[in-house]
């Protein structure tokens, strides 16, 4: 039972409400509670309440409104004291609830929060009905903000449609202008790619304009570079001959003079070696001398056919050494890679120039010795041996080919002895007044 101010106990205590508190009902509830809550003292509070007691009325009803409200209903000993806050509070309200006469004038929603607290009788039908009319007045706030949203977006749809159609009526104006923007254009694009096709036609006409000039003008490079090639060779030629010449003219004689003293130095030693093979007497002959007879102590027919030699003896190579002027032409490569392949080239010219050397000093011959260069990885530092003049072949021009030089140089008449197994080398000098000798004969006679 609620007690009264008066100190009578309340006739609506025994009341119950069978449906859920209106929520601007229960926010007026929330707020009494929050404003009577400061009044009371911390032990006056229930448990779980106890801990907001220093919160601020807003704050308090802002964090424990549902705890507050919870209590205000199980507990009818904390109601009854934030009653009587209330009451101290708001006294004429009171009053008229306790005499079952509200004010017309005041808020329903204050008339139901405070019956709620205060539990008079008939305090179920003041909340119930502060519900309905809070929920009418909340129904009729609710359509006239419908109704003014309405005319509002009425207004607003009004106002969209003419700014639709003026902009429709723009873009209208504006989709006509691009198009004829994009009509011109298209034009336009057509005339360029007419252009641009023409363009590219005289593009690949001037390529391969460019591509012949181009053609033509390596073709004249390359005849170029040839001819300048040849001429240089020419040059080289000339300028070695002239050198020669210059050389000669120096020493006080022509080349042809060279060639002439050393056919006359060879018929001489010719002349003498012949006198010393043939035996002849100081005196001239006698005619008795020309009947054919044998005398005692002279050389049979028998004894001169012993004499012949074999192609392949070392002796024959003596026999031409010892001729006067002989000069000996070996092809370097070809001897060394019949006697000895195995050995690396390097070796394979000094073993065969130390033997030559050794040869030059036994017979007094000149002695060359003509190496390929083409089989050269580069140029070789040599220092030729005591006797043994050596050459290389230059780029372009074989061993064979500065053999067959060598002996055209030499004048007709004069002992050249070539030492080779190739055989258009040994037809080629034999064809020049030169002796072939195989490459195997002169290994024999260095061994």
């Amino acid at each position: 039972m609620v007690e009264t101010t008066g100190g009578e106990p309340g006739d609506g205590a025994a009341e119950v409400l069978d449906r859920p508190l209106p929520d601007g009902v229960r926010r007026r509830v929330v707020q009494i509670v929050s404003d009577g809550f400061g009044g009371l003292t911390v032990g006056e509070l229930p448990a779980q309440l106890r801990q907001y007691a220093r919160f601020a009325p807003n704050r308090r009803a802002k964090f424990a409104g549902n705890a507050m409200a919870a209590a205000l209903e199980t507990d009818p000993l904390f109601r009854q004291r934030i009653g009587e806050k209330f009451r101290e509070a708001q006294p004429e309200l009171s009053g008229a609830l306790d005499s079952g006469s509200p004010p017309p004038a005041a808020d329903p929603l204050d008339v139901a929060a405070a019956a709620y607290v205060l539990r008079p009788t008939g305090w179920v039908k003041l909340v119930t009905a502060a519900g309905e009319e809070a929920q009418r007045a909340d129904a009729e706030r609710a359509g006239e903000e419908s109704r003014a949203e309405l005319e509002r977006l009425r207004e607003e749809l009004d106002r969209a449609r003419g700014q639709t159609r003026s902009e429709t009526e723009r873009l209208r104006g504006e989709l006509d202008s691009a198009r004829k923007e994009a009509d011109s254009l298209h034009r336009k694009l057509r005339a360029a790619l007419s252009d641009v096709k023409r363009g590219e036609a005289a593009l690949r006409k001037l390529h391969a304009e460019m591509e012949t000039v181009r053609a033509e003008g390596q073709a004249q490079v390359s005849a170029a570079e040839s001819e300048s090639r040849r001429l240089k060779a020419r040059l080289g030629e000339a300028e070695s001959a002239l050198e020669a010449t210059r050389r000669a003219a120096r020493e006080g004689r022509s080349v042809e003079d060279m060639r002439v003293r050393l056919l006359l130095d060879t018929l001489l030693d010719a002349t003498q070696g012949l006198r010393r093979e043939l035996a002849l007497p100081p005196v001239s002959v006698r005619p008795a001398q020309t009947v054919d007879a044998v005398e005692p102590g002279r050389m049979t027919p028998k004894d001169i056919a012993t004499r012949a030699l074999s192609e392949n003896d070392p002796a024959i190579l003596d026999q031409l050494l010892a001729l006067p002027q002989a000069h000996l032409v070996v092809d370097g490569y070809n001897v060394t890679k019949t006697g000895y392949p195995q050995m690396p080239l390097e070796k394979q010219r000094l073993r065969l120039l130390g033997q030559l050397s050794q040869l030059a000093a036994q017979t007094g011959a000149e002695v060359t010795c003509v190496f390929d260069g083409a089989e050269l990885a580069a140029p070789v530092l040599l220092a030729p041996p005591r006797g043994v003049r050596v050459l290389f072949s230059k780029p372009g021009i074989t061993a064979d080919e500065l053999i067959r030089q060598l002996v055209r140089a030499e004048p007709p008449g004069r002992p050249v002895i070539v030492a080779s197994t190739d055989r258009e080398v040994a037809d080629g000098v034999a064809g020049a007044g030169a002796r072939p000798v195989a490459s195997a004969v002169l290994l024999k006679r260095l061994s």
